[in-house]
């Protein structure tokens, strides 16, 4: 959806534009087909010599990809390079993203955020939709800011799910739906838990910011949290819209609490 997003905002505004498609990742359906290119993973030369043919100087990188184990990357002589420059650093998801921005840097590319061609997608401050946080939710989504902000000082993950001050799981891997799937086992009785979702301390901005969707709402009704809590400025909204519907039809609140408030 996102990159989707993006090449209609780069159609609406007359900005030219160049689409690399990741195969095994990359949904052409969802661009309209519009697929300038194809390289599997690994194939970093390729990749490089298509987007200089492309005339391309900016770079935005959008979509989710699942970290490969090394045994199915089979990269080229370039993409064997850049691992032997980042072999035995330990990098969690956002560190191996900052490795692979500073590579397209070093090729002479300029890296720019999503928020830089769609900032209105950006969580404003404050309630989306009609229903808002009572004073226990709001207790949870405090205690669920600072254990995201532990999380994410050790590059693990982005969300985390709260219950009575209890935390119930917190993400990895996974992703965000699958931590509420997870948690839907470990529900307690009385007030449901909330989903807390924030950019790492230390996070490159430019890559994988926190993101939600009407479907994520849909998925926290579905593991019977009361509601989802994410860091104002800091995480994407795709389809405010959609997300607000949805957010009052399932009786779940959604809101952006800033990031200076999130830690009260």
């Amino acid at each position: 959806m996102l990159p989707g997003l993006l090449l209609s905002a780069c159609k609406a505004e007359g900005r030219p534009h160049f689409v690399l498609g990741l195969t095994g990742f990359a949904e052409a359906a969802s661009l309209g087909g519009t697929v300038d290119a194809w390289v599997r993973m690994g194939e970093i030369s390729r990749a490089l010599e298509v987007l200089r043919g492309g005339g391309v100087q900016e770079v935005v990188m959008a979509g989710a990809v699942r970290r490969p184990a090394l045994s199915e990357l089979m990269p080229d002589l370039k993409g064997a390079a850049i691992l032997a420059r980042i072999a035995g650093r330990a990098l969690g998801d956002d560190g191996l993203l900052s490795a692979v921005i500073a590579e397209m840097e070093r090729e002479g590319f300029k890296v720019i955020g999503v928020d830089e061609i769609l900032g209105d997608l950006l969580a404003h401050e404050g309630v989306m939709g009609a229903h808002s946080p009572d004073e226990s939710a709001a207790s949870d989504i405090a205690h669920g800011f600072k254990v995201a902000r532990i999380l994410g000082d050790a590059d693990v993950g982005q969300a985390v799910v709260v219950q009575q001050g209890i935390v119930l799981g917190v993400e990895a891997a996974e992703g965000t739906d699958a931590l509420m799937a997870r948690c839907a086992d470990l529900c307690r009785e009385g007030p449901a838990g909330v989903l807390v979702k924030a950019k790492k301390p230390n996070q490159e901005r430019r890559a994988d910011l926190p993101t939600i969707a009407a479907q994520t709402v849909r998925n926290a009704k579905a593991a019977g949290l009361r509601g989802i809590a994410v860091e104002a400025g800091h995480t994407l909204v795709i389809g405010l819209a959609d997300v607000i519907a949805a957010a009052d039809q399932t009786g779940l609140f959604v809101v952006g609490v800033a990031p200076a408030r999130r830690q009260a």
